[in-house]
């Protein structure tokens, strides 16, 4: 497997413009990718249309050139991915790359049936309000979430509108888990219970019951947790790992991410997506790396418009053209498969016209 470390190779040829979808391997950032694509293109113009963590595999859509003009749109295309939920064990990031803070009550865990499960998927499809997690990339007075988490901040995110339209349960086993054996920062207990301990803070989280330590490094235990392999297409910005949270919440267990794949952003599925390894090798057998080119690319997200000539040699020149009748924006393309400008119908002067929104190919 390549290694996301830096290297000092030759300096390839640059790249056509255009898309290269990757198979993004685990252990890699999404900068960590555009790093290398960056040296494999021969150029410092790569960009990506939405983050993938470390911790998830799959399609990553990269911009190259003038191709990185095209990623805003593709950022808000809608998602699918393929993931594994584990109930029983909450983390400090939603997901299994951080610390364990709470370990569900066993006969909580052992409650767990598919009709209460079924129930409380469907309470989190369709259009809901999701709280991001705290260690996400969302900006709070200026600074990310997880860096004023790292710094010991405590970070209280606004719920925010997303549509999740497929939530599928594929698979439910019942299995066991390792975590650190001792205290931890909470244990989740039956909310009876919680409410019969004077002990208990009446400022906690319902369903959990406080105690002394945070986790540390040390002896473990094996804890009974079900997973539960799940389906889900969700809208530009909504976090699976928050998901995986608030099934948790609602079946009184917690709950995290332990595995993610994406499987498509927008036009752009996973059989279209090629590994690091696979890139590296076609770039070196043909001396360039290939790119979808911007044509295409723009298939897999616009609309798409035919030009004739005179419209082609207007928009080179940013000169507005009559309307394509349509509301969201369109890839116009030349006779010859160019692509031209993105259009938007709009009015001016009270005539319905197409604007040029970017103009790729400007006259000459």
């Amino acid at each position: 497997m390549i290694s996301p470390s830096p290297q000092a190779p030759a300096r390839r040829p640059t790249a056509a413009d255009g898309f290269v979808v990757v198979d993004k391997p685990q252990g890699w950032t999404s900068h960590d990718v555009v790093g290398r694509m960056r040296r494999l293109a021969g150029t410092r113009k790569v960009g990506h249309a939405g983050t993938l963590d470390p911790m998830a595999t799959g399609v990553l859509v990269l911009g190259i050139g003038k191709a990185t003009r095209l990623l805003t749109y593709v950022v808000g295309a809608d998602k699918d991915y393929d993931a594994t939920i584990r109930l029983g064990v909450a983390t400090a990031t939603d997901d299994a790359e951080g610390s364990v803070v709470a370990v569900a009550d066993p006969g909580a865990v052992g409650q767990v049936e598919r009709a209460a499960l079924d129930a409380a998927v469907a309470d989190l499809t369709g259009d809901i309000l999701q709280v991001p997690t705290s260690v996400s990339a969302i900006k709070v007075d200026g600074k990310r979430a997880y860096a004023r988490v790292r710094a010991g901040e405590e970070v209280a995110l606004k719920a925010r509108p997303v549509t999740v339209s497929r939530f599928e349960v594929l698979d439910v086993r019942r299995a066991t888990a390792k975590v650190p054996d001792g205290d931890l920062a909470d244990v989740y207990v039956e909310a009876d219970d919680a409410a019969a301990d004077p002990a208990a803070d009446p400022a906690a989280e319902p369903g959990l019951a406080p105690t002394a330590a945070e986790p540390g490094d040390g002896p473990t235990r094996e804890v009974p947790v079900v997973d539960v392999d799940v389906r889900v297409t969700v809208s530009s910005g909504t976090y699976v790992r928050a998901l995986a949270r608030d099934l948790g919440a609602a079946l009184g267990t917690g709950g995290h991410l332990t595995a993610l794949r994406r499987t498509r952003v927008g036009g752009y599925p996973l059989a279209g997506a090629r590994t690091l390894e696979e890139l590296e090798a076609q770039a070196d057998a043909d001396g360039t790396l290939a790119t979808l080119p911007l044509a295409d690319a723009a298939r897999g997200t616009f609309p798409v418009r035919e030009l004739d000539e005179v419209e082609v040699r207007a928009l080179g020149y940013g000169q507005w053209v009559e309307p394509s009748g349509r509301s969201e924006v369109v890839a116009a393309l030349s006779p010859s498969g160019t692509l031209v400008a993105l259009l938007e119908d709009t009015k001016r002067r009270g005539e319905s016209l197409a604007k040029p929104v970017l103009v790729l190919a400007p006259a000459p």
